[in-house]
């Protein structure tokens, strides 16, 4: 056996239909479905368990996603990939719009402005990346997020404008 094949590891993860939950938007307000994910009456959405987020907290106008950093995570360079650090920051600023919106209404985001400010590694812990609103208008919508590490540390932070619209099926 070679020296990389004994270093290998393995991750695995389940995760439930999407189709089930995405034909549940628009029936109830954002605020509403993301509680119900929070408390597990709706399942989490697949991201969520691929990148390895554990928790939620919700408010309206606010949500905080909770992830700790794990190997699997990492790029070439031993620090977390930024791809995963922007999935986190799109999260938290996603779901804060959809938290401030009313039943048959929905978003997608239009932007993502990312700055990464130190970098993150199994050191950093639990990850605390919180969301919130700058503006929200009829339309479109701002959000912030900011990623914290276990001890307050900021690590990276985002802007991120939404496109608000009716949906058909609501």
């Amino acid at each position: 056996m070679t020296e990389t094949e004994q270093a290998t590891r393995s991750r695995t993860f389940s995760w439930a239909d999407p189709a089930e939950t995405a034909a549940r938007v628009g029936r109830s307000s954002g605020l509403e479905m993301l509680q119900a994910m929070r408390d597990g009456e709706l399942p989490a959405p697949p991201i969520l368990h691929l990148v390895g987020g554990t928790e939620i907290e919700v408010e309206e106008g606010k949500v905080t996603v909770l992830m700790p950093v794990a190997e699997f995570h990492y790029n070439p360079l031993g620090t977390v990939h930024g791809g995963v650090i922007a999935t986190l920051l799109d999260t938290a600023a996603g779901c804060t719009v959809h938290s401030t919106l009313p039943a048959g209404v929905g978003y997608t985001s239009l932007d993502l402005m990312t700055r990464f400010i130190k970098p993150v590694t199994i050191d950093s812990g639990l990850l605390r990346c919180e969301g919130g609103i700058i503006s929200r208008g009829r339309r479109t919508a701002v959000a912030e997020a900011h990623l914290y590490d276990e001890r307050g540390k900021l690590l990276a932070h985002a802007t991120s404008n939404c496109l608000l619209f009716e949906l058909p099926h609501a």
